[in-house]
């Protein structure tokens, strides 16, 4: 699976919540002001049918983009390749980052033990 430029990576965000979409759908739901061109985004997404996460069904010329593979498939990739090029593909040494670096609530540290104490 190839990785998605930050672009690429925001507008299958949009294709994701919206299961399926034309390029005016997508331009209309990325955050961007002012938006960015018909042409700009049209040209990503045909990259994106490329790279082989969207697919299409085309009615003439007009169409209509869906996710070729779901969010769930795309976030265990990034993360295995998160877990391999920074953390020595330790589970571990993720979480212990996380634990070290981020601010965590009681609720959110009382959360992880819940899931912890689940697994064994």
């Amino acid at each position: 699976m190839k990785e998605l430029t930050k672009t690429e990576e925001r507008i299958m965000l949009v294709c994701w919540k919206l299961k399926k979409a034309l390029v005016r759908d997508i331009i209309a739901r990325l955050p961007d002001d002012p938006q960015p061109p018909y042409n700009t985004i049209s040209s990503v997404v045909r990259i994106l049918v490329q790279k082989g996460y969207l697919t299409y069904k085309a009615y003439g010329k007009t169409h209509e983009y869906h996710p070729a593979i779901s969010k769930s498939e795309y976030r265990k990739n990034k993360l295995k390749m998160m877990l391999s090029g920074y953390f020595g593909d330790s589970p571990a040494r993720l979480v212990s980052y996380i634990l070290k670096e981020e601010k965590l609530s009681k609720e959110e540290i009382a959360k992880l033990k819940k899931t912890v104490a689940k697994i064994k």
